[in-house]
């Protein structure tokens, strides 16, 4: 190798040069100095370069045990209770943990061999705990294995439960549950269901969890007695058709209690919990759309208390605001679909409906403005006039609660004639559901804004976070009223004497119209506005623009509460 250099390189840098390179490439390498035709030589080095052959070590005999012992536990409960599986349109426990996370299934799992010495299989005593990334985000897991007398939950399946939840409350990160399990091991209950740590520990360390990091549970078969409490103590639950049912107890002990005869799927399946007890979120149709479902979820929820929830992409409403005033009519009794308006606020693709079968007389969704999540309440006049009813209180509570929890600004959208009255209602509670939804906007520290889109009647104001409730700001539209009830109850109230008396049918009909007139303009958005009850009228469509300037402005607020330990309302 011939190499020239700088003329004024001195004989010893030409030498250090060519002893360098000679080394590095294993050859002679001759330095010209300049013009110079004498050169410095140096033979290159014959010391062997290192080896590149690999380690000829392998995996021991004992390793080689190990694997094979992994690769039983994996193979879960025995085959003829996996060979059921597919008859009931769902997954072994560890291809459902691969449909969630991809090929690898859990970035780790605790517990493997727990009751690996067992006399009868046991394979990780029929439960999965570690973690895993799911869109992004780092989860803790838990998941049955039907397989495995049927997910039920013994002491060491409950040791590794306890485990997990208490390093969630270290990290602080999200906590998802795939339960299928029928309850607690019954034969083997001694160390692990009246125990200090034992099953009874799950929903104290829930309610230790709750409004910590959010809690998602899905359903997918039946969870019975104590199993089913996991997911109603957690922040949002989902249930699979056809596969998913819980109930405090099964129908064979149902039967024995009380007589009745009921097949599970009545007793506690999808449709009794998404429509009548409320304690189901969200229906899926299959193990594919759970996944679906619970990943549209996760992306408007931080992964703890205190911080700001994941933005996206800020866009433009599916639906033009232009069209808000022609969709919300002037009559305050006639039915229209609140989602009319919202599709023309929020950005497009943004919903996510929360129990949207349960209490329908009131929407609650999460959306998002700018690419911010928000909670939206809304009421729905679509549904018995946007009452509100017990359960619609009970959910709207129970959702600004969980978006005061996790950081998510709350918009309501106030259309409703107040809280329904009569005797059913009365006995199915609605004083005490509405206390609970007034006092769930009154705590609510997070950044509120209020917009009376037509009628606010009654205490309804009030559990829509009206001007009382410490809400940033209480906007209207043209279309709003404000009042202690509406028109046609106040002039019945007030002036049903004076209208008795007057004989002439068509007169008594003209002198009702007047007194309703009247009496709307005495409610009316420019009346609220010109005594200052309201911050602001807004034309209908500078709506969003109007919202999302608020939302912008109000990002981070500071909301004082008395110093106590905690409410009693809920």
């Amino acid at each position: 190798m011939r190499v020239r250099i700088g003329e004024d390189a001195s004989e010893e840098e030409a030498h250090a040069i060519a002893s360098a390179l000679a080394e590095r490439f294993g050859e002679q390498v001759e330095v010209f100095a300049g013009d110079a035709s004498d050169a410095i030589a140096v033979e290159g080095s014959t010391a062997e370069p290192p080896s590149t052959e690999e380690d000829d070590l392998g995996p021991t005999e004992r390793e080689a045990q190990l694997w094979e012992d992994i690769r039983q536990v994996e193979e879960g409960g025995h085959e003829k209770y996996k060979e059921r599986l597919p008859g009931q349109g769902k997954l072994f426990v560890r291809d459902r943990l691969e449909l969630w996370f991809g090929e690898n299934g859990l970035n780790f799992e605790d517990g493997r061999f727990a009751e690996w010495d067992a006399e009868d299989r046991l394979p990780a005593d029929g439960l999965l705990t570690g973690a895993a990334t799911f869109e992004g985000r780092d989860l803790h897991v838990m998941a049955n294995d039907f397989t495995v007398k049927a997910g039920s939950m013994a002491e060491k399946g409950v040791e590794k439960f306890l485990r997990m939840q208490e390093r969630a409350m270290k990290t602080g990160r999200p906590v998802l549950y795939l339960m299928d399990s029928s309850g607690g091991r019954i034969d083997q209950q001694t160390g692990f269901f009246a125990n200090r740590e034992g099953i009874g520990k799950y929903y104290y360390n829930h309610s230790l969890l709750s409004g910590y990091v959010p809690q998602i549970c899905v359903l997918y078969g039946p969870c019975i007695a104590g199993a089913a409490y996991t997911p109603v103590f957690a922040d949002f639950t989902v249930m699979v058709e056809g596969m998913s049912s819980m109930a405090i107890a099964s129908p064979r002990m149902v039967k024995m209690v009380t007589g009745e005869d009921i097949d599970l799927e009545t007793l506690g399946g999808p449709e009794v919990h998404a429509t009548h007890s409320g304690s189901a979120d969200l229906i899926a149709s299959d193990e594919e759309h759970a996944r679906e479902l619970v990943a549209d979820l996760i992306g408007y929820l931080p992964d703890r208390a205190g911080e700001t929830p994941p933005r996206t992409r800020s866009q433009p409403p599916a639906r033009s605001p232009e069209g808000i005033d022609s969709v919300v009519p002037q009559e305050p009794n006639r039915g229209y679909d609140i989602w009319d308006v919202i599709d023309r606020i929020v950005d497009a693709d943004s919903t996510f409906e929360l129990k949207a079968a349960y209490g329908p007389e009131i929407v609650t969704a999460f959306a998002r403005m700018d690419g911010r999540p928000i909670g939206i309440v809304a009421n729905q006049p679509n549904h018995r006039a946007g009452a509100i009813f017990p359960d619609s209180a009970r959910k709207a509570a129970e959702f600004i609660w969980t978006c005061d929890a996790y950081e998510i600004p709350l918009l309501y959208l106030c259309d409703t004639p107040g809280f329904m009255a009569g005797s059913q209602v009365e006995k199915d509670g609605i004083l005490e559901a509405g206390k609970k939804m007034i006092y769930a906007t009154s705590e609510a520290t997070v950044p509120k804004q209020s917009v009376i889109v037509r009628k606010a009647y009654g205490a309804g104001i009030y559990a829509m976070s009206g001007p009382a409730y410490d809400t940033e700001s209480v906007l209207s539209l043209p279309s709003g009223e404000i009042a202690i009830m509406g028109p046609e109850a106040a002039i019945n109230a007030v002036y049903k004497r004076k209208l008795d008396a007057i004989e002439d049918a068509d007169e008594r009909v003209a002198r009702e119209q007047e007194l309703r007139e009247e009496y709307r303009r005495d409610i009316d958005a420019k009346r609220m506005a010109s005594e200052v009850v309201i911050d602001d009228i807004v034309p209908p469509s500078q709506l969003r623009a109007e919202l999302l300037a608020r939302f912008e402005h109000y990002r981070e607020v500071t909301k004082l509460r008395p110093d106590k330990k905690h409410g009693t309302i809920l």
